[in-house]
């Protein structure tokens, strides 16, 4: 009976719906305290609905299934991830009615006796600036780079694989999100209307900046940002994720191996120079990748194995 209505679905649809199904269900329950959680309600619904339906469509038609139809089907977990990033991270605070940065803070200040953004501004400089700005935000760059590669192998076992632990690793890092909530180092310990004049670039540091703001939900012009922005600063999404990044390229002999070693080292440094996260924050990402790795590949070979061969 399972294989009939799940197997062609993949462990990475799995995942996703799987968490759909339980953000669904917090919002729910938390439905008092969370804005227009009946609209996000009808989003995962549709979403839910659109995953499983046009999975079963391609299944059915096997080869004959129009390119940009097969390339939704496989493709779709990239809009997802932002879909699903931005319902969380937004609701994060609603959940608690506060946010504890004031705990990150401490135990930083416990474990290294400084703030560590505040510390490191003594090494900055407008080039560290605008390298260390280029690399954070070449973060999605990662996995379209990576992803593509893996895609056009003449086996796509090595994507939809890297794709089941990518996803994962997105979505533990949502429930952290939602469990602590925090805006990060450049709402709390810095002015973040001071942002621009303290860590100056060179050329593309201001427009990759507003970029990233507003895809963290800060509006542009807003005199209170700190009441918009996403809670999503632990874990640290882009240690763990981009980890992970790393860890697949490597495993799975990719061409970008080298450049993302590169580039992803720079993004972790850049996380804490840039203020973005508080140290603790990297440490907890370094965690949640060991943890998704070890999890993750169980998971994806429990479904391969167990379910979809049953």
């Amino acid at each position: 009976m399972m294989k009939k209505y799940f197997s062609f679905l993949t462990s990475a649809d799995i995942v996703t719906l799987t968490f759909l199904l339980f953000l669904s269900l917090i919002e729910i329950v938390f439905y008092h305290r969370i804005d227009h959680w009946y609209i996000l309600l009808i989003r995962n619904t549709a979403s839910i609905l659109f995953i499983y339906n046009i999975a079963k469509y391609v299944d059915r038609r096997k080869t004959n299934v129009v390119p940009i139809i097969r390339s939704a089907r496989d493709w779709y977990l990239v809009p997802a991830i932002l879909f699903i990033y931005t319902q969380t991270s937004s609701i994060a605070h609603s959940l608690h009615g506060k946010d504890y940065d004031g705990l990150l803070i401490a135990i930083d200040r416990a474990l290294f006796g400084v703030d560590p953004t505040v510390w490191v501004y003594q090494f900055t400089h407008p080039i560290i600036t605008e390298i260390l700005q280029l690399a954070y935000s070449s973060y999605y760059l990662f996995f379209i780079a990576l992803f593509f590669e893996f895609y056009r192998r003449s086996d796509r076992s090595e994507f939809y694989s890297g794709a089941m632990m990518i996803v994962y690793g997105f979505y533990l890092s949502y429930i952290g999100y939602m469990l602590v909530p925090a805006v990060g180092p450049r709402f709390t310990l810095h002015d973040f209307f001071s942002y621009d004049t303290e860590l100056p670039g060179l050329f593309l540091t201001p427009l990759l900046r507003d970029i990233i703001n507003s895809g963290g939900g800060i509006v542009a012009g807003v005199t209170n940002p700190i009441e918009f922005v996403h809670r999503d600063a632990f874990p640290s999404g882009h240690t763990q994720l981009t980890l992970t990044a790393m860890h697949l390229a490597f495993t799975k002999r990719s061409m970008h191996r080298r450049w993302l070693l590169v580039v992803g080292s720079l993004l972790i440094i850049a996380t804490v120079y840039l203020r973005y996260h508080y140290l603790i924050d990297v440490i907890a990402g370094v965690c949640f990748f060991f943890f998704t790795v070890w999890s993750g590949k169980r998971l994806d070979r429990w479904w391969n194995e167990r379910v979809k061969n049953l």
